[in-house]
Formats: structure tokens, C-alpha cells, sequence
């Protein structure tokens, strides 16, 4: 077994707005511009050299507030120079980098937080503020879990804190793997006992959806406040399917894993680079939220103790994986090799693929394949799917 560390992000929404913490984010977004502006003229993307150069005129300047609240800046500003530097290079920034949001970031030694009590201490230029917020069920489940940074937001709904908790877990090294292929509309499962596991998820409809509807809102209201208003609400709604859609997802998956060994996904990170097609098409890859997808099933994998590895995804639906040869298409979905007559489903070559690159990443003895597999599995119309995950517990 291995020691791996869980980080998860909890919302607690405040109740009301404390005296005095207006001032504060107003004087926490002037001292990050003027670190953003101070980076900017010097060319300086070293959190350690901003402090530096930058701590003790500021200490002069803001006498009263707390010392980590410089430190916390430093770190923003010198994350939001680099990111803009990296846009500026792809063409893709002007002007000059500015911080807008009403943020503050805080250390370990700016709060304390109780969820018994549903408080957290904050310290400020007056001496350290207590504050309310609202809990929630999950909030329970971070009771044990270590509290690293947080974020104060301030939005027209209110003042969030947004908290990063972790948590070490024990995981098993794992005999075999399970492949995922995550696709648009489908996600495909290869089990070791030669059986492939296909839902249909529907989501390309999803959300070509909500994107046409948006664009109808953009095309017959005037821009103003009422459709600003109307494209939040459906984009929230948007926000809120897929998410029920993944952690559904992600359990079952979970679930199939818990039983047959780890998870096997595609490393897709620099998947968007590739992405050269129509711009409609482009358009559509680039809304789907794969790496969330991804990133739900790691972290359930690693609380049920199943390792989730990543493996290169480069022509696991090209090659065959009986002998290696070179896939060609055979009719819609359907690809053959010429070499030793494989035929399947591209997303059953997928899958399968990336379970075999999981074995061979995690050192495993890869078994030997042959050829019939048994490849019937479930298909699940989006209807259907709350029965199947209801079924599985």
C-alpha cells in the first residue's frame, strides 16, 4: 500500500456582511495590483523575490494588517503574472495584467474554522472577527480532514469562503485495472474478465442544449441585466446536471473498479492543443469538461483506497490491441485490423487499449488477449440511468 493525499474544496456561504470587511477587500485587491504592477515593470515571476523587493514598503504602508494577509497577495499576484505572461506568448493577452474580483486569499494563519460550531475566526486590521455561515450536510464529512488555504469571495449572492481540505488515504496496489474511454455522449469501461460496460450519457445533448438556448437569449434580448440574468440561470442549470451526471459516473465506476482492480484513464490535459476541426466542432470539444469528469472518479477512487493511474491516450482507438497492427474503419464506429482480422466498436478499442497500457505503466504482467472477447455490456438511455445507479446501491 501508498500514502496519497486527497485535496477537496468545501463553500461555506457567511451569514450577512461583518463591519469592516468591505475595507478589507478593497484594500487587499489595491495591494495586489500594485504587486501585479511592480511584476509586470520588473519582469518578476518569483513569489520569493515580489516578497522581497516589496514587504517592508508595504509594511510601512499598512501598518495594521496582518503580515500574511502581504504574504497570500505575493502569491496571487505572482500566479496571475505568470498566467498572463503564458497568454501573452499564444497572442491570447493585451494590456496590462489587472486584478478585479473581490478575493482574498488566506493561510492557515488568517482563520480558524468550526464546523461543529459553524463559525471561523478571521483576522483583521481590528483584531480577529468572528463570522457565521450556513452549514450544509457535507460540510460533516471534512470534520477529520486537514484545513489548508481558503479563499473569501464576495459575489451578488453573498460572501463565500471556500476552503482546501486534505486528507491522507491508504491505496492498494492493484492486480488489474479497469479502462475507462471517456467520450461526448458515452463512457466505455473495459473489465478484466473480457467485459466492456458502455453508458450513454447523453451529454453532447446536454449541452448543445443549453448552448443553443443561450444563443437564442444573446440574439432577442438587449444586453442589460435581465440577460445577463437569464444566461447565469441557465448556465447554472447547465452546471448542475452535468455535475449529478459525473458523480453518478464516477460511483459507478468506482464501484465496477472496487470489484475488478484500478481505474485506467487518458491523460487528456493537452488535449485542446490538438483540436483542429471546424469551428463548430471546436466549439463543442472545447465546453466538454472531461478533466472534471476525470478528476471526480480520482478522488472516489482514492477514498474507496483503488489507485487511478493516467496513461498516454495517443492511437488507443487506431491500434489493435490483439496484435498492434494499424486499425481502418469498416463501416460507421466499427474498425478492423488487416493483420489478424480484429473488429470491434472504436470504443471498445479504446478502452481496451487503455487498460493494457495501465497494466504495462503499473508493471503488471499484461495477460495474454485473444480474439473473440465477449463485448456485450450494458447500453443505458439517459432515462434509464437513475434506475441503474439505484439498482447498484
Amino acid at each position: 500500500m501508498s500514502s496519497e493525499t486527497i485535496k477537496l474544496t468545501a463553500k461555506f456561504k457567511l451569514k450577512g456582511t461583518p463591519e469592516g470587511l468591505d475595507a478589507l477587500f478593497s484594500t487587499y485587491r489595491e495591494i495586489v495590483n500594485f504587486l501585479i504592477t511592480y511584476a509586470f515593470k520588473n519582469n518578476i515571476t518569483s513569489f520569493y523575490r515580489l516578497k522581497k523587493e516589496t514587504y517592508k514598503g508595504l509594511r510601512k504602508d499598512y501598518p495594521k494588517l496582518p503580515s500574511h494577509y502581504l504574504f497570500t497577495a505575493c502569491q496571487m499576484a505572482t500566479a496571475i503574472f505568470k498566467s498572463y505572461r503564458k497568454r501573452r506568448k499564444r497572442g491570447k493577452a493585451k494590456g496590462r495584467p489587472v486584478f478585479k474580483r473581490k478575493a482574498i486569499m488566506l493561510d492557515d494563519h488568517l482563520f480558524r474554522l468550526n464546523l461543529e460550531a459553524g463559525v471561523m475566526k478571521l483576522s483583521s486590521p481590528s483584531g480577529r472577527t468572528q463570522l457565521e455561515f450556513y452549514s450544509a450536510k457535507y460540510h460533516k464529512r471534512f470534520k477529520d480532514w486537514k484545513v489548508g488555504q481558503a479563499w473569501l469571495v464576495r459575489t451578488p449572492k453573498g460572501v463565500f469562503l471556500n476552503v482546501v481540505f486534505s486528507k491522507e488515504v491508504e491505496v492498494k496496489g492493484p492486480k488489474t485495472f479497469v479502462g475507462v474511454d471517456l467520450n461526448e455522449n458515452n463512457v466505455t469501461l473495459s473489465l478484466p474478465n473480457g467485459e466492456f460496460v458502455q453508458i450513454i450519457t447523453h451529454e453532447r445533448e446536454i449541452r448543445t442544449g443549453y448552448y443553443v438556448k443561450r444563443r437564442k437569449i444573446q440574439k432577442k434580448i438587449k444586453a442589460g441585466r435581465k440577460r445577463k440574468g437569464l444566461l447565469e440561470k441557465y448556465g447554472q442549470r447547465e452546471r448542475n446536471r452535468l455535475n449529478d451526471l459525473y458523480h453518478k459516473l464516477a460511483n459507478k465506476i468506482v464501484e465496477l473498479a472496487e470489484r475488478h482492480g484500478g481505474i485506467a484513464l487518458e491523460d487528456l490535459t493537452e488535449i485542446r492543443d490538438s483540436i483542429k476541426y471546424s469551428a463548430g466542432i471546436n466549439g463543442r470539444l472545447h465546453r466538454w469538461s472531461f478533466r472534471k469528469l476525470q478528476s471526480i472518479i480520482e478522488y472516489k477512487a482514492k477514498l474507496k483506497g483503488i489507485k487511478a493511474v493516467f496513461v498516454n491516450p495517443a492511437y488507443t482507438s487506431s491500434l489493435c490491441p490483439i496484435c498492434g497492427g494499424k486499425l481502418s474503419p469498416n463501416g460507421h464506429r466499427v474498425l478492423k485490423c488487416s493483420s489478424c482480422g480484429f473488429e470491434a466498436d472504436r470504443d471498445v478499442v479504446g478502452s481496451w487499449n487503455i487498460r493494457l497500457r495501465g497494466l504495462k505503466m503499473w508493471g503488471v504482467p499484461v495477460p495474454p488477449e485473444s480474439h473473440p472477447m465477449k463485448t456485450g455490456g450494458w447500453k443505458v438511455s439517459r432515462n434509464d440511468i437513475h434506475k441503474l445507479y439505484a439498482s447498484y446501491g
